[in-house]
């Protein structure tokens, strides 16, 4: 049982009910959340300090460079390794279009810096564009269709 204490109320709900009610807030946000889903992958030099090294980047990213994905209409940004393969999914606003607002998101002074760092991990040199890194992955299933 969940006690919730609201100014002149206290609400008593069962563990079930709660799970309801998060149901169905989550499947109201996605039946009204409209966006685009990209998928990437990136395959680092099989090097474990390097990959090391790049989880532990990532795992302090600068705040410029999720602010500059904000700015060009990225929602979020995930990224998952197994070894040195990298998966990343971008959520975005309907109307991102991927070529015209990742060109704007490469010219921001803050994600040149940022490329340029990592680029020390992935292998490249530190001018190489996004699209030479990261490959775009075809949606091949979808439970939901």
């Amino acid at each position: 049982m969940v006690y919730r204490t609201v100014p002149g109320f206290v609400l008593r709900l069962s563990y079930s009910k709660v799970l309801f009610l998060v149901s169905d807030a989550i499947t109201s946000i996605q039946s009204t959340s409209v966006m685009k889903r990209y998928c990437q992958t990136l395959t680092l030099p099989n090097d474990a300090q390097l990959i090391a090294q790049y989880l532990e980047v990532h795992a302090h990213v600068w705040p410029e460079v999720i602010e500059g994905q904000h700015e060009v209409g990225i929602l979020s940004m995930e990224i998952y390794a197994l070894g040195p393969q990298m998966f990343m999914i971008v959520d975005t606003v309907d109307e991102f279009d991927w070529e015209r607002d990742m060109q704007r998101l490469a010219q921001m002074p803050t994600q040149i810096r940022w490329e340029a760092y990592v680029s020390q991990f992935q292998g490249c040199s530190a001018q190489a564009k996004s699209t030479d890194k990261w490959q775009m992955m075809s949606k091949i299933f979808d439970s939901e269709k």
